[in-house]
């Protein structure tokens, strides 16, 4: 593997940093934290001219059709500005499925919508008091003639106030399902629930939603292979944005460590300090190594089974550790609204709970390492 970045990586990466650097300052950041919509129309609308909302969907649906590694490195720049997007619901994993399994006609009618920035799609997955795997997907979808009913409740439903469709999970006589389901519907009921990031989480009530069967995304039954396979490279992009995160938070660490000075030496002058930040910073560096070799594996069409679910453990397991480490060298200051280190550790804890959490994760390598 290459380390490094190509000519192209490198302007997308630059490109992409002085976007956010633009049109989502800190400022931006704070006033979308539990805001309904929860992202700003002026941002999204720029990340769609720049060609970044439909980076990995092909040229043929509109789309930059680049790889796995180009969006990982934006991914980073996305997690270091802490940007509040819909990118990963819409673009990566509801655009990943139709790509996946949608028919020509969902194809054509979603993902040109998706890549101009005009819709939004976001998974409706995860259900409360059930796990992470298949089994956790209990909500009803009852056949009715040429229609289904569904019923049920989801969590966490990123977005679903501005989304156009729900990716609905349901569960059928053949299996797990996936519907496109108008969030407007009779029967659909949404509700905001407070997330310890700040970003735009909804509560999902389904009761006997009729969606016709020409709403449902791939053959009967196979809504969980689907889901799980586009899951895989979403993992990725989970942690390329939390070394991202970490990687900012440290850096403004290190330049407080500098200039703030406790028994007239500045802060990174006490070696237990300088320590904690030297190791902070060996962690990101793994982790990013990490995570672009799954990202450059996945491009290249292997398998990501392992690597997927490892990078995303350990790049989160990174950026809740650093944070934590940073608001330790910050000191009281740094659980104050009017600090950003704040809004890095709890976005880091998030993540760790978020797309599949830790003993999931763990499960997944595991299996992965017994079954060889």
């Amino acid at each position: 593997m290459d380390l490094e970045l190509s000519q192209e990586q490198q302007m997308i990466k630059d490109m992409t940093r002085a976007l956010l650097d633009e049109h989502c300052p800190i400022e931006v950041v704070r006033e979308m934290e539990d805001d309904p919509k929860g992202y700003p129309t002026g941002l999204w609308k720029q990340m769609a001219e720049a060609g970044l909302v439909g980076l990995l969907i092909p040229e043929s649906h509109g789309g930059g059709g680049l790889g796995l590694l180009e969006a990982a490195l934006v991914y980073e720049e996305l997690g270091r500005a802490m940007a509040p997007t819909p990118h990963f619901v819409s673009a990566v994993l509801s655009a990943g499925m139709l790509l996946e399994a949608g028919n020509q006609a969902q194809q054509e009618a979603w993902l040109p919508k998706i890549v101009a920035g005009n819709a939004i799609l976001t998974p409706a997955w995860l259900e409360p008091d059930r796990g992470f795997g298949p089994e956790g997907v209990a909500l009803a979808a009852k056949r009715e003639g040429d229609d289904y009913l569904l019923s049920g409740v989801k969590r966490h439903v990123n977005y679903a106030s501005a989304a156009d469709r729900l990716i609905v999970l349901a569960r059928s006589d053949d299996g797990i399902e996936l519907f496109l389901v108008d969030p407007s519907s009779d029967g659909v009921e949404l509700k905001q629930i407070r997330s310890q990031s700040g970003e735009a989480h909804y509560r999902v009530d389904l009761r006997d939603v009729r969606v016709p069967n020409s709403a449902r995304i791939g053959a009967a039954g196979t809504g969980w292979e689907t889901f799980a396979k586009v899951h895989q490279e979403g993992l990725v992009l989970q942690a390329a944005q939390a070394i991202g995160g970490a990687d900012r938070c440290l850096e403004s660490t290190v330049e407080y460590a500098k200039v703030r000075k406790q028994f007239d030496k500045p802060l990174g002058a006490f070696q237990a300090l300088a320590h904690y930040m030297a190791d902070a910073s060996t962690q990101i560096e793994g982790g990013r190594v990490l995570v672009h070799e799954a990202a450059w594996n996945g491009a290249k069409g292997r398998s990501i089974a392992r690597f997927a679910p490892m990078a995303k453990l350990f790049a989160c397991n990174t950026y809740q550790d650093v944070t934590r480490v940073c608001a330790q060298i910050w000191g009281g200051v740094a659980f104050t609204i009017e600090y950003d280190t704040q809004m890095y550790f709890r976005r880091a804890k998030e993540m760790q709970l978020s797309w599949w959490d830790k003993p999931y994760l763990e499960e997944l390598v595991a299996a992965d390492v017994l079954d060889r």
